[in-house]
């Protein structure tokens, strides 16, 4: 493949229904032109730590992912190779022997609470996007996915959301917002702004068709 693809970043708080939106993207362009990396799949390695250590550790904080080899694989794939992703294990907070196997497609999109807060990542994007949902509704999705998921106390997940995901999201991740191109709203998610969304990455594909055709 001859095209560099399209590198869409796709962030937002902790529940603010990025997935369900990077999910409606996929649909909208064709599953067989898009990939999905996640950052949280880069989360740093802590079997170094004793169990007990690495609950405590803040993975909300950007210092908790390793960022610079998820800007590398996405270096690597637009140079048109593939790569091996970590995957992670997130009841052990450990990496997974397990590697997801990414090919190069048309579309690369990178869901992540921090993809827009990273610069040198940033910068290898095409579009921008922020997903903006009310912190209320952020925790009530956080609830149900860390406790139906994950087997999380709906105190413990409380509790993690008001002492770091809260502060670290008003300290990183809403600060990210200003370098969007397109900001989406997590709760409605309404139609006509998906469309454009798509919209515009058809544009950017037809381009470098062109381009390279």
């Amino acid at each position: 493949m001859s095209e560099r693809p399209v590198i869409v970043g796709i962030a937002g708080g902790s529940g603010s229904g990025k997935s369900t939106i990077v999910k409606k993207l996929v649909r909208l362009l064709g599953p067989d032109i898009a990939i999905v990396i996640r950052h949280d799949w880069y989360y740093q390695d802590l079997s170094h730590l004793d169990l007990d250590d690495r609950v405590k550790v803040n993975f909300d904080h950007p210092s908790s992912l390793e960022t610079d080899l998820l800007v590398e694989h996405v270096m690597t794939l637009i140079r048109g190779d593939s790569v091996d992703a970590p995957s992670y294990d997130f009841a052990t907070h450990t990496r997974s022997s397990h590697t997801v196997r990414l090919e190069l497609s048309r579309v690369v999109i990178l869901d992540g609470i921090l993809t827009l807060a990273h610069d040198q990542l940033r910068q290898l994007m095409d579009i921008r996007v922020f997903v903006d949902t009310d912190v209320t509704k952020r925790l009530e999705r956080r609830l149900r996915r860390d406790i139906g998921a994950r087997g999380r106390s709906p105190e413990s997940v409380t509790q993690q959301f008001e002492r770091t995901v809260l502060p670290m999201h008003n300290e990183f991740v809403e600060p990210s917002r200003k370098h969007a191109d397109i900001t989406i709203s997590g709760e409605h998610q309404d139609s006509a702004s998906m469309k454009h969304l798509a919209l515009r990455v058809k544009e950017l594909l037809a381009e470098d068709t062109l381009t390279n055709g």
